[in-house]
């Protein structure tokens, strides 16, 4: 192998090396940018998760009165 041989070898895996890497770069971003926006899914979904606890303990009360209210009908005197 002459000397312009291998200096072309060389040359053409540092290209190659270098196209990798860029799609490497590319596909990090990509990454990235789908982890994030699953973080501010994850955000929005313990929100939506609280608010539903919140109702859920709102209604829970609510069924508590109701059964209260029905039980001092159902015995006035007690």
């Amino acid at each position: 192998m002459t000397l312009d041989e291998r200096i072309e070898a060389l040359t053409q895996s540092v290209e190659l090396l270098a196209s990798m890497h860029k799609d490497t770069e590319t596909r990090f971003g990509q990454l990235a940018s789908a982890a994030e926006k699953n973080e501010q899914r994850t955000g929005q979904l313990m929100d939506t998760m609280n608010r539903v606890g919140r109702i859920l303990e709102i209604h829970d009360a609510g069924i508590d009165d109701h059964e209260q209210r029905i039980g001092r009908l159902e015995r006035p005197g007690a």
